[in-house]
């Protein structure tokens, strides 16, 4: 590597200063982070390597390709948005995690071997519980202690895949893995393993929960870091390991598919984006299970869109929570009267995620969808289609409908803080820019891009699918079955297992037990701590709700113990 830094170093370095400042000058550090960052990615000459040898291994910190480089400019763009969305919040724990936070996301699409992305895997999960955190209420603090439960567990199942991986293989290097039959060898008990813990990450149906559990509980300007990298990185490590898996074209038909009915019926808004989120999440995991140079493409291409336009649409709402204290549909009404700027930001969100001609999504989604023709998935497509008309009512009309028009609540909040509205605005150009001139956004792409989307028929059977949507929605109105705005909350898959939680936690209990006999000399105390601490608390909510660091410290402990044992069988 030349003189330039390691990408993800530039934000762990503005971390460490902004733990060192304060007002002003921390703000503008803040600022300038993602800047030098972009400047010091845009002087990195290509196909940059920085490797690292560590025992028999081989750690490549850097391998800068044009997949990799998308991503990393895309948490360039979106970390600058989301620090200067937050430029008013002077709490320094926020700041110092919130460029930790986009370091690690860039750190691990940067990644070159697979325990270097593990590292940044877990960092991931430590430095954005801050923002749930930062909250400050009691519920908060159960959200935050379920959210890292689940993210350090997902770091803990790609440690033992990759440990499975390299005694299959030899090596560590992040490549196509793919997905053996399972046969009980070592390749595919890592290969699965791996893909497990992926799906955790990209909040796949029935490991989603921590997402819409989380990020409508988290600070208003939070939500925005945190819609921007974790799931995205996931995306990013499905397309780089397991393109073309055929099981992934199912998988994401059906994520598009779930979210739709549960944004619906609910009734916080902030909620209502976090399946909306999954949904787009589903579009592109079905393109990189196609895995054609289109679907590609497409994949990568419809994550960058959705981290602008999903990120608007968390600012719009972050903005409405920060002058009005809620984001509850049932609560709101009539602020486009006092927001006017926030309105016309969210409306922008609106129609780029609901794929309208000349914005973002609109050329972006279509590729994989076309993609699903091509490659012969007509049920798919229509899926994909019906799920796309599901986005127009639940994140293309309810959010700004109940938001900002609907019955009028009687509130009149103040317009948004000055940086929340160029934050906004400068997102909402990025989405009219992709969507009208998307010729920048596709020489980036991994594949060279032969697809024209501004073509007749495409444009006509977009314009139809948008009046359908319309249509439908009015006319559940009129007929009194579309579902109230009430105070409500979704029971959803967490159901099952929070039941289960009282075994599980009896499970870990022995599993704590016999390890302290085993290991009474090294960690006997720490272990009857936890014990002790498990035995208290005794329940899933206690446990996952009080003393979070115990109960952190207790899984982590556990899981460490159990990779070091794993690391040694091999």
């Amino acid at each position: 590597m030349t003189g330039n830094l390691a990408p993800f170093l530039v934000f762990y370095i503005g971390a460490a200063l902004a733990a060192l400042t304060s007002g002003a000058l921390r703000s503008a550090l803040m600022l300038c982070v993602p800047l030098a960052g972009a400047y010091n990615l845009w002087t990195l000459p290509p196909s940059t390597t920085l490797d690292l040898q560590l025992l028999d291994y081989t750690l490549q910190l850097v391998r800068a390709d044009k997949l990799s480089l998308l991503f990393a400019w895309l948490f360039h763009l979106a970390a600058f948005i989301a620090i200067l969305f937050a430029l008013h919040v002077k709490d320094r724990t926020q700041a110092v995690a919130g460029l930790v936070y986009a370091g690690s996301a860039v750190g691990a699409v940067m990644a070159g071997d697979l325990i270097t992305l593990f590292v940044f895997w877990e960092m991931l999960a430590v430095s954005s519980v801050f923002f749930i955190l930062a909250r400050g209420s009691a519920h908060s603090y159960a959200t935050a202690m379920r959210y890292l439960i689940i993210q350090v567990a997902s770091g803990v199942i790609l440690l033992a895949g990759i440990l499975f991986h390299a005694k299959a293989t030899g090596s560590i290097a992040f490549g196509s893995i793919g997905l053996p039959t399972f046969d009980g060898s070592a390749a595919a008990i890592g290969a699965w393993l791996i893909l497990i813990a992926i799906f955790i990450k990209a909040a796949v149906p029935l490991f989603h929960n921590w997402l819409t559990d989380a990020y409508p509980e988290a600070t208003a300007t939070g939500t925005v870091f945190l819609s921007a990298f974790t799931t995205k990185v996931a995306v990013y490590a499905l397309a780089r390991g397991f393109a073309g898996v055929d099981l992934l074209v199912t998988i994401g038909t059906i994520m598009a598919l779930y979210p739709i009915f549960f944004a619906v019926i609910e009734n916080d808004l902030r909620r209502v984006l976090s399946y909306s989120m999954m949904n787009q999440i589903g579009f592109m995991i079905v393109g990189i299970g196609i895995g054609t140079n289109l679907a590609i493409n497409g994949a990568v291409s419809h994550a960058f869109n959705d981290v602008i336009f999903k990120g608007l649409l968390f600012m719009s709402m972050g903005a409405v929570l920060y002058r009005t204290g809620t984001t509850k549909a049932s609560e709101l009404g009539g602020l486009f009267r006092s927001m006017p700027w926030t309105t016309t930001f969210c409306l922008v969100g609106a129609l780029s995620i609901s794929a309208v001609p000349l914005f973002s999504g609109f050329v972006s989604k279509s590729m994989i969808m076309v993609a699903a023709i091509e490659e012969g998935h007509p049920l798919v497509w229509l899926a994909l289609l019906f799920a796309s008309a599901g986005v127009v009512e639940h994140a293309g009309i309810k959010i700004p409908y109940f938001a900002f028009f609907a019955h009028d609540s009687g509130q009149r909040p103040k317009e948004a803080p000055l940086n929340m509205l160029l934050a906004m605005g400068l997102a909402a150009l990025v989405c009219i820019f992709n969507g009208a001139y998307p010729w920048i956004l596709y020489a980036a792409l991994p594949f060279p891009v032969d697809y024209a989307p501004f073509t007749f028929e495409h444009i006509l059977t977009q314009v139809q699918l948008l009046a359908f949507a319309v249509l439908a929605v009015v006319a559940l109105h009129k007929s009194g079955l579309y579902p109230d705005e009430i105070p409500s909350r979704n029971i959803d898959a967490e159901w099952t297992y929070r039941k289960a939680l009282p075994a599980v936690s009896g499970a870990v209990l022995a599993l704590a037990t016999l390890t302290r006999r085993g290991v009474e000399t090294i960690g006997g105390k720490l272990v009857s701590r936890i014990e002790r601490e498990l035995r208290r608390q005794n329940g899933p909510e206690g446990y996952f709700g009080r003393d979070w660091p115990t109960g952190f410290m207790a899984l982590w402990t556990t899981a460490m113990l159990g990779a070091y044992l794993l690391f040694a069988y091999l």
